[in-house]
C-alpha cells in the first residue's frame, strides 16, 4: 500500500515538474523574427479573428450615418463644421465626414479580406483531400457507437444489403460494401453530408466575394443627382450634376453623356376623402415622362417611377422626388430681365409646404435674394403663418422676403434652398417692417427703393433625378445569393457515418439464411440531434423492402 501511494506521489511530482518546465517562460525557445511572424499570421487567418474583423466592420460604419458625408451631402458637412467649431476639426482629421474612403475604415476593410482568405485557402485544400478520402473501415462493434439499432428481419442477407443499398442511394450517402474471405457480402459502409463544410467554405468565399465587389464598384462607380424642372432636360456631364460622387479611379470627363428631357410629371394625391382624414393629401403615384436619348442613337420615350428606374447607357436613373419650381422673372427698375427661370423650392411636409431661395447675383449696385415659401394651397393663420394645406396647385402663391447685398461672401458653397446673410440687408417696406411679398401666379409685385419687379409666371414641377452607376452591384448580389446558399447547406445537412452489418440469424442454435440479424450503427461529426432518427427512418426503409421484423 505504501509503494502504490509513493509511486503515485512521484508521478505526481513528475508531471508537476514537467507543466512547470512547459510554463517557465526561461525554458520557452525564442520565436525570433520569422516565429513571430508566423505567429501573428496564424493570429489573423484564424476564424476568430475574422469574425471579430467583421463586427469591427460594422461598428466602424456607425459613424458614416451620424455624421453628414462629404460626397452625399457637402453643404451639411460646411454647417456642421461651423457650427461645432471645437470638436469638428478633429471629426475632419480623423475622416469622420468620409468614413467609408477614410485610411482606417480600409484598413478594416483590408484586414477583414487577408484574414477570410487565410482562413479558406487551408480548409478549401483540406476539404478537397476530404473529398477524395476512401469512406473508413467498419469498426469491430457497432454497440460501441453513439447510436445503433439491431433487429432480425424474415429476408436473407443479401436481400438486406440490396435494400440497404437502395436506401442509402436514394439518400445520396455514397458507401463500399464490405465482403468475407468468400466473396460474401457482409457489410456495407456509408458516408454522407460532405457537402456541409463545403456549403461553409462557399459561404465565406461567396462573403469574401461581395466584399471585393463592393470595393470594386466603390472604385470606380459613381452617382449624381440632379434637380430638373418639368419641360427641361440635363445631359450627363460632371458640370450639370448638382451633386457628384465619384470613385477614386474613375475620370469624369470619360462620363457617357446621355440626355433626359422631362416631358412632364404626374403627380396623384389623395382627395376622396374627408380632410380630417390621415389618407387626405397622401401621394399615390410618381410619374415622370421623359425622352432618352444616347449619342447616335434615336430619342426613346419613357417613364420612371418609384423603384423602376431607367436604365441607359449601363447606369440607373432614379426618380427620387419631386416638387414645385415657380418660373419668376425679376427685372430692375428699367425694365430689364436680371433673372428668369424656374427656381426649385424644397418641400418640408406632405402639404408640399416648401421653402427656397430666388438669387439675382445679375442686381447692381447690389444683389438680390429673395428667401420664403411657396404653398401650393395657401392658407394663412395667426398661430401657423403662412402654410399650405393640400399638396395640389388649388391655390398657389409665393410668400418672399427680400435680402440686398453680397450673395456670395467667402465663395464657400451654398444650398440652392438657402441664403448666406452674413454680409445682406433685409429690405423692409414703406411701414419700416421686413418686406413681405405675396405673389400669385400671373401676378407682378414692384419692389421698394427702385429695386424693380418680380412676376411669378408659371408654376412646373420639379423630378429629382439620381444617376448611379455601379458594376458592382449585380455581382455582390450573385454573391449574396450564393452565401445564402452555402448557410443553408452549412446549417442543413449533417456529416454522418452509417454503417450496416448483416448475418444469418440463429434458429435454436443453427444459422437461418431465410431470417437476418441486421446491426447499424452512426456516429457524427459535431453535434447531431437527429442521427437517432436517421437510423430509425433507415431501418424501417430497409424492413419495408424486404419482410417483417
Amino acid at each position: 500500500m505504501t509503494n502504490a501511494t509513493d509511486r503515485k506521489s512521484a508521478a505526481q511530482s513528475a508531471k508537476a515538474s514537467k507543466r512547470e518546465r512547459r510554463e517557465s517562460p526561461a525554458q520557452q525557445p525564442k520565436l525570433g523574427f520569422f516565429g513571430t511572424l508566423r505567429w501573428l499570421w496564424r493570429q489573423l487567418t484564424s476564424m476568430r479573428t475574422a469574425l471579430f474583423l467583421l463586427l469591427i466592420l460594422a461598428v466602424a460604419a456607425v459613424p458614416g450615418s451620424i455624421f453628414p458625408q462629404t460626397n452625399i451631402d457637402s453643404t451639411r458637412v460646411t454647417n456642421y463644421l461651423a457650427e461645432h467649431r471645437t470638436i469638428g476639426p478633429w471629426l475632419d482629421r480623423f475622416g469622420f465626414f468620409n468614413v467609408f474612403s477614410s485610411p482606417w475604415f480600409a484598413a478594416i476593410y483590408l484586414l477583414l479580406v487577408i484574414s477570410l482568405l487565410g482562413c479558406i485557402i487551408p480548409r478549401t485544400r483540406k476539404q478537397v483531400r476530404a473529398l477524395h478520402a476512401p469512406i473508413p473501415k467498419m469498426p469491430r462493434r457497432l454497440d460501441r457507437l453513439p447510436e445503433h439499432r439491431e433487429c432480425t428481419i424474415d429476408a436473407s442477407p443479401q436481400d438486406v444489403l440490396q435494400a440497404a443499398q437502395s436506401v442509402l442511394r436514394a439518400k445520396r450517402y455514397r458507401f463500399r460494401v464490405d465482403t468475407t474471405a468468400e466473396g460474401v457480402p457482409q457489410a456495407i459502409a456509408a458516408e454522407g453530408g460532405r457537402l456541409r463544410e463545403a456549403g461553409n467554405l462557399l459561404f465565406h468565399t461567396c462573403l469574401v466575394f461581395v466584399i471585393i465587389a463592393v470595393a470594386y464598384g466603390h472604385l470606380v462607380g459613381w452617382n449624381g443627382q440632379v434637380i430638373v424642372p418639368a419641360g427641361q432636360g440635363f445631359t450627363s456631364t460632371a458640370s450639370r450634376y448638382d451633386t457628384l460622387d465619384t470613385g477614386p479611379l474613375v475620370n469624369i470627363a470619360n462620363l457617357t453623356p446621355f440626355s433626359i428631357n422631362v416631358n412632364h410629371m404626374d403627380v396623384t394625391f389623395e382627395h376622396d376623402v374627408p380632410s380630417t382624414s390621415p389618407q387626405y393629401g397622401q401621394p399615390r403615384d410618381f410619374v415622370a415622362s421623359v425622352t432618352a436619348k444616347l449619342p447616335n442613337m434615336a430619342p426613346k420615350a419613357t417613364t420612371i417611377e418609384v423603384n423602376h428606374a431607367l436604365d441607359i447607357a449601363s447606369t440607373e436613373v432614379y426618380l427620387l422626388g419631386n416638387g414645385y419650381a415657380p418660373k419668376v422673372t425679376v427685372r430692375n427698375a428699367k425694365g430689364q430681365i436680371l433673372y428668369a427661370d424656374e427656381t426649385p423650392f424644397l418641400p418640408q411636409n406632405n402639404n408640399y409646404t416648401s421653402v427656397g431661395a430666388i438669387k439675382v447675383p445679375g442686381a447692381s449696385p447690389k444683389q438680390l435674394g429673395f428667401f420664403g415659401f411657396f404653398l401650393p394651397t395657401a392658407s394663412f393663420s395667426s398661430t401657423q403663418g403662412p402654410t399650405s394645406t393640400f399638396p395640389a396647385l388649388n391655390n398657389p402663391a409665393l410668400v418672399l422676403g427680400l435680402y440686398e447685398g453680397n450673395l456670395f461672401p467667402d465663395g464657400s458653397p451654398q444650398s440652392v434652398y438657402t441664403l448666406d446673410t452674413q454680409q445682406m440687408t433685409q429690405v423692409k417696406g414703406s411701414d419700416g417692417q421686413p418686406l413681405r411679398l405675396l405673389i400669385r401666379p400671373g401676378q407682378t409685385v414692384k419692389l421698394p427703393d427702385k429695386l424693380g419687379s418680380i412676376t411669378l409666371d408659371s408654376v412646373p414641377r420639379w423630378a429629382g433625378l439620381s444617376v448611379r452607376y455601379d458594376p458592382g452591384k449585380m455581382p455582390a448580389l450573385y454573391g449574396a445569393l450564393l452565401a445564402l446558399l452555402g448557410l443553408i447547406m452549412s446549417m442543413t445537412l449533417r456529416r454522418r457515418r452509417l454503417f450496416v452489418k448483416v448475418a444469418a440469424a440463429a434458429d435454436e442454435g443453427e444459422p437461418d439464411d431465410r431470417r437476418t440479424l441486421v446491426t447499424i450503427g452512426g456516429l457524427s461529426k459535431g453535434e447531431d440531434p437527429r442521427l437517432p432518427v436517421g437510423l430509425d427512418n433507415l431501418l424501417e426503409s430497409i424492413v419495408k423492402r424486404t419482410g417483417k421484423p
